[in-house]
Order: C-alpha cells, then structure tokens, then sequence
C-alpha cells in the first residue's frame, strides 16, 4: 500500500471515498487537500475556472470554440456558489481540495478555500475532467500509470494553439498516460464515447511534435514511470484555461489547483455518448 492509499484510508475509510458526498465533506471539512484522482470511482469530477462577470461572456465563448479541453459542464449565475446540477449541497467556495488564486495572470497564492474572497460578480464555470474517463479506461482492463503509483496525472504546455476570444488564448495543455501499445487503439475507443471529459486523444506518440521536450518534466501534476514498448497517450487537459490566464492576466480570477478537482453526483457513464 502506498502513502496516497494510505491516506484515502486514514481520511475516509474503507468505502467512504467512494461516495460523492463524503468526499465532499471530508474536503469542506479540510480533511483531504490532495488530488481527486481515484476518488469517488464512478463520479464525475470538473475543473473549476471563476471569473468575474466582466470576462464571463468571452470565458464561455472560449470553451465554445475549444470544446476539447474546456467541455462545459455548468455554468453559474453571477454570485451563486450552489450548482445544483452537479450535485446536492455543493458549494463551490469550500468543497475543492485546493483552490489557486490568480491575480493580473499570476498565480499570487493557494487556499482550501475561497469563503474570504468571494464576491457577487463571480461566475463558476465547471469543465468536464479526464479522471471520468479514466474510470472507464479501468472498467475496460487498461492500466493507468500514475493511478498503480498513486500519482497525479501528468500534465505538459504544448505548442498546440487554441482558438481565441476576447482577452483568452493560448497554448493547449494536455495530460499525458504511457500504455502498451496493445492497449491504445482501445484507449481511443474507449475515450471517443465521453467527448463532455475532453474525449479521444489528440495525440499519440511522439511529444517532441507538441512541444513538449521531456516527458519526465511535467508542467503541472506528477512524472510518472514509462516501461519499454510504452507509447505516451495525450489528451486535452482541463488545466488549459490556467494557460490561457497567464495570457489573459485578469486582474482576479480563481482555478482549482492542478489535481484538485470538484466531485459531483453525475455517474461516469451519464455522459457517455453511445
């Protein structure tokens, strides 16, 4: 047993980390302050972006025209700190593990949680997340790197450009997951049925031809191990619009921490396409 298992156990017993709400409590209660991967198996879990209203509309229309790494799965009226659709008794201001405050593009400081600096112009955008379909990728026998190393997800800048509005663009960040190459073609299949979690890959094999220069150095999340005869798999990362802010440089803004995601009661395969 690793120290991650160990600490799941410790935090929430033996099945409390898989239901949605005990998650949520123990992270409201500031018992559990790490990632989400492997949390409440089943789950959706959402990356969080909260803007003020002034730069809600281009946000949206961002994730409009780069439905790969920022699929929309709610959005918030000015304000409101409840999303209803995603679960009951969310509050977005306590129940992420770790959120990031940004300040004119900078990430100024880390919290878990945003009671203090809420406001009532802030919109919550919550963006589909890869940990869903990573559960799927596990119902279907293939193994995940950085879960058997009780790991974050390795998360690289690529050279890939988004497609800008208003003040948002940038370059794409996507997560990276090392497999056999027997297990990729399923992979893609797999990851092709949840396009609302960033779907197919949008590159296989070499990532020197997205930019990225070594794959031990991640630019957010955790290196993890590659075995020979791995093929890196990449998929569009909800982390983007942290990015995207860097160029931007809103004057306020806030993001969950990489890793740190929102658990919701939607089940994994509610999103499935087919």
């Amino acid at each position: 047993m690793d120290s991650t298992q160990e600490q799941v156990l410790a935090v929430f017993g033996a099945e409390g980390s898989s239901n949605p709400h005990q998650v949520r409590d123990a992270i409201r209660r500031g018992l559990w302050t790490s990632h989400t991967s492997g949390l409440a198996d089943g789950h959706v879990q959402g990356n969080v972006v909260i803007l003020p209203k002034v730069l809600a509309c281009d946000f949206l229309r961002f994730c409009q025209r780069n439905p790969k790494p920022c699929p929309v799965l709610a959005v918030s009226e000015p304000g409101q700190f409840t999303l209803p659709s995603l679960g009951e008794g969310i509050d977005i201001r306590s129940d992420v593990p770790l959120y990031r405050i940004w300040r004119h593009g900078e990430p100024a400081e880390e919290v878990a949680d945003i009671v203090s600096v809420w406001r009532p112009d802030l919109v919550t955008f919550i963006l589909g997340c890869s940990f869903s379909f990573e559960y799927a990728l596990i119902e279907a026998g293939i193994r995940l790197r950085h879960v058997d190393e009780g790991k974050n997800v390795a998360m690289f800048r690529t050279n890939v450009q988004t497609v800008p509005a208003g003040p948002f663009g940038g370059a794409m960040v996507v997560t990276m997951r090392p497999m056999p190459a027997a297990d990729v073609i399923r992979a893609v299949q797999v990851t092709s049925r949840f396009p609302n979690v960033h779907g197919a890959p949008v590159h296989i094999g070499d990532p020197a031809l997205i930019g990225i220069a070594d794959l031990a150095r991640p630019d957010y999340g955790d290196a993890v191990s590659l075995m020979p005869g791995d093929i890196p798999v990449f998929w569009a990362c909800g982390v983007t619009p942290q990015s995207v802010i860097l160029n931007a440089q809103p004057p306020f803004c806030i993001t969950h921490a990489p890793g740190c995601m929102l658990v919701t009661d939607l089940l994994n395969h509610q999103l499935a396409s087919f």
